[in-house]
């Protein structure tokens, strides 16, 4: 779970295997070991895995049936999220905008510096613009809470490595097959009898906005005369050197190799030294060939960029500038700079402080900006005097201070902030926000999480919902408008860390009530 601004509670809750018994009149017993068996061995068979240092693989955890949500919660959020892309979408294509309202979180966020660095490269300044050749492929996750007091918030937006999307199919798909098969159990699981699953394509609905920018990009160099006939459209996939989350991203080329698309999967250091332009800003790539989409499950951290054996005099250069070499050619292109700057931290605040009507310089009206309002939940810059603010004056567990990181891990609650706070100069406090803390609905009843292997009944299970969309140059590209499938994942309220292989964090899916 990408987000850190859930409550904290202070029940007890047991964290470690439980007995199979009935635990009291009103709780169900727990799985016979049967049931467990047969559940992991539908998660491995249906590649929910996390690869292993040794080439083993472990089952990913997930709850034993989903969660509820009301009806209209989910149709608003539905109705919103495509609205809140379109926003990102030609923010992240505003140069402009950009380079002048993220300059001073650049000068307080080394990392973020560098992604303007590179921006201002491929764009170049407001007086000598440039048209980087590369063309916009916005595969987004926008994550929400939904608050006791304000109902659904964003948490953040993610449009770098914003992955997941196959995980939560075959989420819904897995509490699908516990319906059919272990019926008793999932009614004994389930908050409410009458919750319907919702429906969640999303490996499909992302696979197929993919392959329509990826099949359009080929169509363009056919229409400049290349050979189509000796040609597959093909996709790129950068990815992080040894990483254990690869299942989730094969599935991904699964589907895509499905609808006709050729993948492959490299890192930015075999990158820096493989890729090549042809003519009229083909990106070619040795022993493969022309490159019709790049898709970045890498790229959001300066270690994605740090390559040792280049011993550089500045850190991250070479691979950093492979990077900006790809937005110099003509692909579709998924993060692009421009939106990876739209979905920071800062960009999210000030997109939440600015007045609605502004909204219309992106192209939404005033009522698409009003809808987008309503998700936003309160965030404050810090400065001298909001420092003082919320040291004499603020209720301190309402707030949770971020930095511009992503993942868990980057997040202050309580009393800590105050002491953070006051560790920071002030030359860095452009680069962390407060922001209002949710306290979302706990299950109504208690649930069975399962992580390698083993039971563990959780009494105050909170979730996040990712909805994803997918927009080409500026256009939906899915059979929804752009609505491309959920995420749902779940963790104890009383825990921090909700990553699901690196926290608390289990898969989830969705019923409607």
């Amino acid at each position: 779970m990408n987000n850190c601004v859930i409550n904290q509670q202070t029940n007890e809750q047991n964290t470690g295997p439980v007995e199979d018994k009935t635990l009291n009149n009103n709780t169900p017993a727990l799985l016979p070991q049967e049931v467990i068996n047969d559940l992991l061995e539908w998660e491995m068979m249906h590649g929910v895995a996390f690869r292993q240092a040794d080439n083993t693989a472990r089952h990913v955890p997930f709850s034993i049936a989903p969660m509820s949500m009301q009806k209209p919660i989910y149709e608003h959020l539905l109705a919103v999220t495509p609205l809140i892309a379109k926003l990102i979408s030609n923010v992240s294509e505003d140069h402009e905008f950009l380079q002048q309202s993220l300059t001073d979180m650049a000068k307080a966020d080394p990392f973020f510096g560098r992604l303007m660095e590179l921006h201002q490269q491929a764009h170049g300044d407001v007086s000598q613009p440039l048209n980087p050749a590369r063309q916009p492929l916005l595969l987004m996750r926008t994550d929400f809470m939904d608050d006791r007091k304000h109902g659904a918030k964003v948490i953040e937006f993610n449009s770098i490595a914003a992955g997941m999307g196959p995980f939560g199919q075959r989420a819904a798909e897995l509490h699908n097959f516990v319906n059919r098969q272990w019926n008793s159990v999932y009614r004994n699981w389930l908050e409410d009898d009458t919750a319907l699953p919702a429906e969640n394509k999303g490996m499909q609905q992302l696979a197929h906005g993919i392959a329509v920018a990826t099949k359009k990009v080929s169509a363009h160099f056919a229409s400049l005369g290349e050979d189509s006939a000796a040609h597959t459209p093909t996709f790129l996939m950068v990815v992080q050197k040894d990483e254990d989350n690869v299942y989730d991203q094969h599935l991904l080329e699964v589907a895509l190799q499905h609808l006709g698309i050729r993948t492959v999967r490299r890192t930015f250091e075999q990158l820096s030294h493989q890729l090549s332009s042809g003519e009229q800003k083909r990106l070619m790539l040795e022993d493969v060939g022309a490159i019709d989409t790049v898709y970045l499950r890498a790229g959001y951290q300066f270690t994605d960029y740090w390559a040792p054996d280049l011993h550089e005099d500045i850190c991250c250069h070479t691979l950093s500038q492979t990077r900006l070499f790809i937005e110099k050619h003509y692909v579709a292109m998924n993060a692009t700079i421009g939106q990876q700057l739209a979905t920071s931290k800062s960009m999210q605040m000030l997109l939440t402080t600015m007045p609605a009507q502004e909204y219309a310089r992106w192209g939404l009206t005033e009522q698409e900006a009003q809808q987008v309002k309503s998700v936003l939940a309160d965030m404050k810059p810090i400065t001298t005097q909001n420092i003082d603010w919320f040291n004499t004056s603020a209720n301190k567990q309402a707030w949770v201070l971020k930095n511009q990181g992503e993942g868990g891990g980057h997040c202050v609650f309580g009393e800590d902030i105050s002491a953070t706070l006051a560790s920071l100069k002030p030359e860095e406090y452009d680069a962390w926000a407060l922001m209002q803390r949710l306290y979302p609905h706990e299950r109504d009843t208690p649930t069975i999480a399962v992580r390698d292997g083993k039971q563990t009944l959780v009494h105050d299970l909170v979730s996040e919902i990712g909805l994803f969309t997918a927009h080409y140059q500026g256009e939906p590209v899915t059979e929804h408008k752009g609505y491309a499938g959920y995420l749902i994942r779940s963790k104890p309220a009383s825990e921090n860390e909700g990553g699901i292989h690196s926290g608390q964090g289990i898969l989830d899916s969705l019923a409607l009530v």
